[in-house]
């Protein structure tokens, strides 16, 4: 796994879009693969044959995401993930941060959405890596992203990966407030010019951000994570609490279970940019949000 991610992180820093691809798809493979048993691996090499000849194979389902702790693969991924050295989410922040200096064009705009696409696909196997956006030199590259003069491919993308880089990580919407991330996102949603597709995504996520907030448990995570890990569970998580105090200092942050907002604290705050938003709220304790359940 190793060689892999030092093959596809040589083709990320490459200038050319060619190589980029490359190592964005090389990437999107093993995270693909950790998600697939072996058996689905192997049905999933033989659909390719059968479709070399003109015949089909029925489709498998993906592998259940409780199985995964049990996986080598995801063990040896998430060890991994716990390492500055083999952090893909810092690598393909990296990739961004250099594309976003580019000039727009058909092929920079792709290479921007798998870019978001797999950093969303990494911070959902890999929790912990999320708690790099409590940076806001970090959030900042999502908010830049939800420009007008973005794409409506690149700015729905992004609502995806900013969902994700939030989930369970209220230090990391604290940032988002800090950058005037309602601000953006509402100004999106009036503009006369955002799709009607993007407007959708940018109603599930102001449903999303109003939804009230607990504070992670530090006990929980550090189980969970030797759960993954093994016997060396403990050791890692410990080497990623450190990396998380520089975190939360450079944020201006240093106790998580303080930073926590309710929903009528959140609408308060959304309020100052959107009309209406106690409908919204409503929605949500009625069960009727995008969701499917109520506060």
């Amino acid at each position: 796994m190793e060689t892999l991610l030092s093959h596809s992180f040589d083709y990320l820093s490459s200038p050319s879009p060619q190589k980029i691809r490359k190592g964005l798809r090389q990437l999107e493979g093993l995270l693909a693969q950790i998600c697939m048993s072996k058996s689905q691996a192997v049905a999933q090499n033989k659909r390719h044959s059968m479709l070399a000849l003109g015949s089909t194979t029925p489709t498998t389902s993906p592998k259940k995401l409780t199985d995964l702790p049990a996986d080598p693969a995801y063990r040896e991924f998430f060890k991994l993930q716990q390492t500055f050295q083999w952090n893909i989410t810092m690598r393909l922040i990296s990739t961004l941060e250099r594309l976003l200096g580019k000039e727009s064009n058909g092929t920079h705009d792709l290479l921007v959405i798998q870019t978001l696409e797999l950093i969303q696909g990494v911070l959902l196997l890999h929790p912990p890596s999320r708690e790099l956006f409590a940076r806001e030199i970090y959030m900042n590259l999502f908010l830049d992203l939800l420009s007008p003069e973005c794409c409506p491919a690149i700015q729905s993308t992004t609502l995806l990966a900013l969902v994700t880089s939030l989930l369970d990580c209220p230090i990391n919407t604290r940032t988002f407030e800090t950058l005037d991330g309602l601000l953006v996102v509402t100004s999106l949603f009036k503009s006369r010019t955002t799709s009607r597709e993007v407007k959708l995504k940018l109603v599930e996520f102001l449903y999303f951000y109003l939804m009230p907030e607990v504070a992670p448990s530090k006990m929980t995570t550090s189980a969970t994570n030797t759960a993954v890990l093994g016997g060396r569970g403990r050791e890692i998580h410990a080497a990623f609490d450190r990396r998380r105090e520089t975190i939360n200092t450079a944020a201006g942050q240093k106790d998580v279970n303080g930073i926590t907002r309710s929903t009528d604290e959140k609408q308060n705050m959304l309020s100052k940019y959107l009309n209406n938003v106690q409908d919204l709220v409503e929605d949500l304790k009625e069960g009727g949000g995008p969701f499917g359940g109520g506060l």
